[in-house]
């Protein structure tokens, strides 16, 4: 049986990593900064991707069930975005931001305002996830007036200095710059059930009743923190809560819109009317772009008498705004957010399935957002990963003790690959538990 480009198993030549990207690594420790505590070498470096799959600079391939965190949404080097990005490049790379805006950029945003379910939304474009929720937090600055924020532990909105102290995930992503950040912040636990989602709400409304709070920001489904799913109505609450004290909710989409959890928004997919919401990651079909949307009437609050902006040289460059219309166009040509609603339900219940003799391990996620909790061990998915990188396949980690597998494929990924990735997740978790 043939198999397209893009849909290969994982075929490995070398012990990996190999002695190409072992050289490589070295390079690169030499050459880039540090981050971080001191770790083992066991990376690759990737040399070429297509599809779902990535070959290494020593000609390893691999099925990637992470997709650029997410930003290969329909995967590597898509077809439709090759297209796009041939074309673009002919006739224009940069254009002049607001002042004299890309043909592409406009068009983009017309197409992003449409996904608000209110009419008349309008978009500001950045380049990454974290732009975004930094023009989202200005937006409901100028809005309302109010400088207070309520973020939720566990959260990751981007390390920008704004998103940076809503960041929840990790004290240390923000204690050493913490004299430099915005002190009204305050952050509520984010629920992992019914019980918790009501002790979570009272907390949300102890902090609205100060009157000071301007947004409520949060993911619909908690991505970095370990792909917690809220119990239903949570965020429906949460957005009635936030309206009745003239806060603005803000739902950071970034990792769960586009198709990922199976709509193009989960938190309307749950009901919600987001004031604002944040989009990123696999936006650009690869290339660096975010945006967010927002009510028209908020997003008035930019236009004063005394000029206030948020942009910048590249913010909606026109390469990235062209594979964009591509990506978006493809999502919805292909169905690729049902899909992803389909196929994400039988891949949840076959991996967990493969894992149920696992004591302790638990599966969550939504469509192609999938979470395996190997439990309470710190760092027990980062052995999983490596276990899972030795057999070819891609995955990253989850929650604040690195205790999550974090599967996030590309919503075109073949279905055999994901049922050889099954097997091999129950494998390599077995292996970590």
């Amino acid at each position: 049986m043939t198999t397209e480009p893009g849909d290969e198993l994982p075929l490995l030549k070398t012990k990996v990593p190999g002695e190409h990207s072992r050289t490589f690594l070295l390079r690169h420790r030499h050459a880039a900064a540090p981050m971080g505590p001191p770790r083992a070498s066991g990376g690759i470096v990737y040399a070429t991707a297509v599809g779902a799959n990535v070959v290494d600079v020593d000609g390893n391939r691999y099925v990637d069930l992470a997709a650029g965190f997410g930003a290969e949404i329909i995967g590597h080097a898509h077809p439709a975005v090759q297209r796009a990005l041939s074309l673009q490049a002919e006739r224009l790379w940069h254009a002049l931001g607001d002042v004299h805006p890309s043909d592409a950029k406009i068009a983009l945003s017309e197409r992003l305002a449409t996904l608000h379910p209110e009419s008349g939304a309008q978009v500001i474009l950045g380049q990454s996830g974290s732009d975004a929720v930094s023009a989202a937090l200005k937006t409901a600055a100028l809005a309302t007036g109010k400088p207070g924020l309520v973020a939720f532990g566990g959260a990751y909105h981007g390390l920008g200095y704004g998103p940076l102290a809503a960041c929840g995930l990790r004290a240390s992503y923000r204690l050493p710059f913490a004299a430099q950040l915005s002190p009204h912040v305050r952050f509520c636990e984010y629920p992992a059930g019914a019980l918790a989602a009501e002790a979570t709400l009272e907390a949300v409304r102890r902090e609205l009743g100060a009157g000071d709070v301007g947004a409520v920001l949060v993911e619909p489904i908690l991505g970095r923190g370990g792909v917690l799913v809220p119990p239903a109505g949570f965020l429906r609450e949460l957005a009635t809560l936030a309206a009745e004290r003239g806060a603005l909710l803000v739902a950071d989409e970034i990792w769960t819109g586009l198709g990922r959890t199976g709509s193009w928004l989960r938190s309307v997919s749950d009901g919600v009317t987001p004031d604002l919401f944040c989009l990123g990651k696999g936006l650009g079909g690869g290339l660096p772009l975010s945006a967010v949307v927002g009510r028209r009437a908020l997003m008035a609050a930019w236009q004063r008498v005394e000029e206030v902006v948020d942009t910048s040289t590249f913010a909606g460059a026109p390469l990235a705004c062209a594979t964009a219309l591509a990506t978006l166009a493809t999502l919805s040509r292909d169905k690729l957010v049902e899909r992803s609603a389909a196929l994400g339900t039988t891949w949840h219940d076959a991996v967990a399935a493969a894992v149920s003799g696992v004591p302790g391990v638990t599966v969550r996620g939504a469509g192609l957002m999938l979470g395996v909790d190997i439990g309470q061990r710190p760092g027990a998915a980062v052995a999983a990963v490596r276990a899972l990188l030795e057999r070819g396949f891609l995955a990253t980690t989850g929650g604040g003790k690195r205790e999550v597998l974090v599967l996030t494929p590309p919503l075109t990924i073949a279905e055999p690959l994901l049922a050889a990735a099954t097997e091999a997740v129950a494998e390599a978790v077995r292996e970590a538990a």
